[in-house]
């Protein structure tokens, strides 16, 4: 039995597609916003802050000036430090299995996350995963340099290519709209994961929407005899 793959290449979101890390989100929301003035998101309400760069979350959803905003995001990334990145975090199940077998099967892949590079390396290798990551991109640390979704596909492609690797057939695996925006600007499909943090709403324009990690597995991996 052979298997493989109708794409190339396999890019992954994280938060909210491989790591559900709302429980350390929404605590250090609640310490930062309270820090600065602001009431706290209910866990409903996450939805709105999971998945776009903090940066850009922190003007929309409660009014701060871009100003305001960098040094929102300075007090709670120094809250995520503190707490360490991969506390309180754990994978979606079956996720881990998967990403090893895409591995074991040859298939290049790597993350495009919004999350800043270094949380993305960090949970990446708590969870033994890095192994299977050819390239880890993320956000740089300010989230202004590096942050939208089309720049951060972009530059995991670019590394990619960087190593030899086929980026003819890529796909982007990812959990909101904005990562089928970003997806879109650099000319990859995506598959969408209903299992994070999204609208129903927000899967409009993904090449497929799936439920379940059995399902996710049937589009990417299939077995010869």
């Amino acid at each position: 039995m052979t298997t493989r793959s109708p794409w190339s290449c396999i890019l992954w979101d994280v938060d909210g597609t491989i790591v559900d890390a709302s429980d350390g989100i929404l605590s250090r929301l609640d310490r930062c916003l309270s820090h600065f003035g602001y009431p706290a998101p209910t866990r409903a309400e996450l939805v709105h802050w999971i998945g776009p760069p903090m940066y850009d979350s922190f003007q929309k959803n409660v009014g701060m000036t871009p100003a305001q905003a960098s040094e929102a995001v300075t007090y709670y990334r120094a809250l995520g430090k503190q707490d360490g990145y991969t506390a309180r975090t754990r994978l979606y199940p079956g996720v881990g299995e998967l990403i090893a077998d895409i591995s074991a099967a040859g298939i290049p892949q790597a993350t495009a996350s919004s999350k800043p590079e270094v949380q993305v390396v960090a949970l990446m290798e708590h969870y033994g995963l890095a192994e299977h990551m050819q390239a880890m991109a993320g956000a740089t640390p300010d989230e202004k340099t590096l942050a939208s979704k089309a720049d951060i596909v972009a530059e995991s492609l670019r590394r990619l290519r960087s190593m030899g690797v086929d980026t003819s057939r890529p796909i982007l695996i990812g959990d909101r709209h904005h990562d089928i925006d970003g997806g879109a600007a650099n000319g990859v499909p995506v598959i969408f994961v209903r299992w994070g943090f999204s609208w129903p709403h927000e899967s409009e324009g993904a090449q497929a929407a799936v439920d379940t990690m059995v399902e996710l597995r049937r589009l990417l991996l299939t077995e010869e005899v």
